[in-house]
């Protein structure tokens, strides 16, 4: 069977399993519990498949192991935060107040469930180019490699930060002002974690395009190929569920229009400068 029939097959069995444990368990937090583990098996399938078939698979491991790394680094982080003692992200829970049951349960099947399992499946994709032009490791691989390294040690300090801040706000009896971190990495980006996990993944299909244009695709076809749908719905996915996060979190806050005035969404930027209160006349 073909490594890519295996993956959709896999991804198939996966969103049915989530489906159903949503129901069973009225918990809609389990794609969360499987984002993390079902990419890095999809991304073993591929380099499996070409180990298997006794082709160059340099490309596949090196891909393969970055994104054990991220998923290693991402389930850790989100086991510490109880996401797998039950605990179901409070933006379902919101969406759920606000939605009939019925419009509920379609939003759950359809993207919970539906478009998320899908957009695991599609952002490990640029494998299948580098399983279909198993042209040799060179200098371009290393070199995303290392950038996929850089973004992972971001990512992996954005999370501590962001713990240690929960973590002295849970000790301070709930309310730590102003509420929400803006400290390190959090001075120059809204959700720097956001960014570098979005960012890990372009790297992964960088790699992918990498594979085509050593095989002698162009541009077009190469560096640009058809598997950029998933780093690119990735990050539509992510822009969309940052800007409802922080329409909670602006709601609960005051001070939080202030630091969105001068604080990156996204990509780490240097602050603009707070505003300066008027004095009393």
């Amino acid at each position: 069977m073909e490594p890519l029939l295996i993956v959709v097959w896999t991804a198939a069995i996966a969103s049915a399993a989530c489906w159903l444990l949503s129901l069973v368990t009225r918990d809609t937090s389990w794609v969360d519990r499987a984002w993390s583990i079902v990419p890095v098996v999809y991304l073993w399938i591929f380099a499996g498949s070409a180990i298997a078939s006794g082709e160059d698979a340099g490309r596949l491991v090196l891909m393969a192991s970055l994104v054990t790394a991220w998923g290693v680094r991402l389930t850790f982080n989100f086991a510490r935060k109880g996401g797998y003692t039950g605990m179901e992200d409070y933006r379902w829970a919101i969406l759920r107040h606000r939605m009939k049951p019925w419009q509920f349960q379609i939003f759950n099947l359809l993207f919970i469930i539906g478009y998320q399992m899908t957009l695991l499946v599609l952002i490990t994709l640029p494998a299948e180019i580098a399983l279909q032009n198993p042209a040799p490791l060179n200098a371009w691989d290393l070199v995303f490699g290392a950038l996929f390294l850089v973004l992972l040690v971001g990512e992996t300090v954005a999370d501590r930060e962001q713990w240690e801040f929960h973590r002295r706000k849970k000790q301070a009896g709930g309310t730590l002002a102003p509420g929400f971190a803006t400290e390190g990495l959090f001075r120059y980006s809204r959700h720097p974690n956001f960014f570098f996990e979005q960012s890990q993944w372009w790297v992964v299909y960088a790699i992918g395009a990498s594979a085509a244009v050593a095989s002698g695709a162009g541009i077009v076809g190469g560096a640009l190929n058809w598997t950029i749908i998933g780093p690119f719905l990735l990050s539509i996915l992510f822009i969309g569920s940052t800007i409802f996060t922080e329409s909670i979190t602006a709601g609960k806050y005051p001070e939080y229009a202030e630091y969105r005035r001068t604080t990156s969404m996204l990509i780490p930027w240097p602050p603009r400068a707070r505003r300066v209160a008027e004095p009393a006349a």
